[in-house]
């Protein structure tokens, strides 16, 4: 489904209005007669944030803006007024509403809009009665004087990549397999107006990419490796920008198989940083960015068929280096290690590495942020990291000190797959980073990428984690 955002040039008054308002707002400029005005002045004085007015075929709200918050912190408290006022929207079945900005605050209605839009996806592709449970919604207008053309093309494109991004988290493995990932990726590339060249078993084995061909050996199905372009005229950057996504289609974590509940069965999950990138060069591509972008997608499931890598392997990665597998399910690192070892034929000036990679990273800081790491500038890690505080998709740096590369070291091989049990999360980007000579950002997305009960805005399922992350960033992103 869609969310249509549009900017309107006179507020429809017959239509339900959202009143974005400061608590000391004029409102006898609005068109409410006293009885209203009155009402709504008393919910105000009794400290309501929200305030609904009934007018039987419309409905009015007021959304006073909390005094106590600023910054960021106000822009992800909207949004998550926007999700609370969204529950109302449905719940009345209505439509179209007008969100109507009366404090000239550009940034608060947006993110207003953007709460109750991201709020607005549904999955319901596998229900019979799918229709009757469609939310009402279908359109969302903006009344604002400090809001551009430019503002609105640049949300709804954003909302739409992450829809596409959720989409294909929900997607179950019997459907989405690697081969079809990257067919849904050339449909969204043709949408959005980046290209999209696909490697298949062949050439990736011509590649002699070990650490993807082992991962894959278990599967009936072949892998894949996307690579998707967005390369603009007018690009700032001399050199490109290379996002890597984890795409491991599902994972059951091998011979070294993981537990059915909460981990194996939510699995089908484990491509979000797949996703994640797809969203983020939809969003760029579409909005024209002056940013040239490059995805790089390796995309497998794991499975402990009869010919399935084993613990104790020797796998012989693309770059020449030898990897002694100890834990088939540290899979994820071993097909992410040839998209950074691909990614040195475009010379970039920075890549960064978007997967589910660790469960050490979900349980250091649960759903409510990303891990980050990385060799990467202090300067650039510095913008990607105000960009996280602004999305409230926010980072944890963690230290990426050369001491942990002790943990990687094999008797018999170049490397390990894996350390000992402290520290799972750095070991992992450690890992990754013997693979590329560029400055290197990883963000490991495990737990925020899949949640099982509904998270605000965020939903249910597939959140899209990062998109906004990765959008905003490449919109601020500085000349080389």
């Amino acid at each position: 489904m869609k969310t249509d955002i549009s900017i309107i040039t006179k507020v429809i008054e017959n239509q339900s209005l959202i009143y974005l308002i400061k608590k000391d707002t004029d409102l006898d400029d609005l068109p409410v007669n006293e009885k209203e005005r009155d009402f709504v002045k008393a919910q105000i004085e009794l400290e309501e944030k929200l305030i609904m007015i009934n007018l039987y075929n419309r409905w009015i709200y007021f959304q006073v803006v909390e005094g106590k918050n600023e910054g960021n912190h106000l822009l992800e408290w909207l949004r998550i007024a926007g999700y609370k006022l969204h529950k109302s929207i449905i719940s009345n079945k209505i439509k179209t509403v007008n969100l109507v900005d009366t404090t000239q605050e550009r940034e608060w209605i947006l993110a207003l809009a953007e709460g109750i839009a991201l709020s607005n996806y549904q999955f319901l592709k596998y229900f019979k009665e799918s229709k009757e449970k469609q939310y009402s919604l279908k359109k969302l207008q903006i009344y604002s004087t400090s809001v551009s053309k430019k503002d609105i093309v640049y949300l709804q494109n954003l909302i739409n990549a992450v829809y596409y991004a959720r989409t294909l988290i929900n997607e179950p493995a019997s459907v989405l397999t690697a081969e079809r990932l990257s067919e849904e990726i050339r449909d969204i590339g043709k949408e959005a107006g980046f290209s999209v060249n696909v490697l298949h078993k062949r050439k990736i084995m011509s590649l002699k990419m070990g650490g993807l061909l082992a991962v894959n050996k278990g599967s009936v199905d072949p892998p894949t490796f996307s690579i998707l372009e967005w390369k603009p005229q007018n690009a700032i950057n001399k050199k490109p920008v290379i996002l890597v996504g984890k795409g491991v289609v599902f994972d059951t974590g091998g011979l070294s198989l993981k537990p059915t509940k909460d981990s194996m069965d939510y699995m089908k999950s484990d491509m979000s940083g797949a996703a994640a990138v797809t969203g983020a060069l939809f969003a760029t591509a579409k909005s024209k960015l002056p940013v040239h972008v490059i995805g790089l997608i390796p995309a497998t499931d794991n499975r402990p068929d009869g010919n399935a890598y084993a613990p104790g392997d020797v796998v012989t990665m693309g770059n020449g280096l030898t990897v002694e597998v100890l834990n088939t399910d540290a899979e994820g690192r071993m097909i992410l290690a040839e998209a950074l070892n691909y990614a040195k034929l475009f010379k970039p000036e920075l890549i960064i590495n978007l997967a589910t990679l660790t469960g050490s990273a979900a349980i250091a800081i649960g759903k409510y942020g990303i891990v980050g790491m990385g060799n990467a500038n202090t300067d650039i890690f510095g913008i990607l990291k105000k960009s996280s505080e602004k999305v409230c998709e926010r980072i944890v740096e963690f230290p990426f000190w050369e001491e942990y590369d002790e943990q990687l070291k094999s008797d018999i091989a170049d490397l390990k797959n894996i350390g000992g049990k402290e520290a799972g999360a750095i070991i992992a980007g450690k890992f990754l980073e013997h693979f590329t000579e560029f400055p290197f950002i990883h963000l490991d997305i495990a737990g925020p990428a899949f949640v099982q009960k509904e998270y605000n805005y965020r939903g249910t399922g597939g959140t899209g984690y990062s998109v906004r992350l990765i959008f905003d960033f490449l919109k601020n992103y500085p000349k080389s």
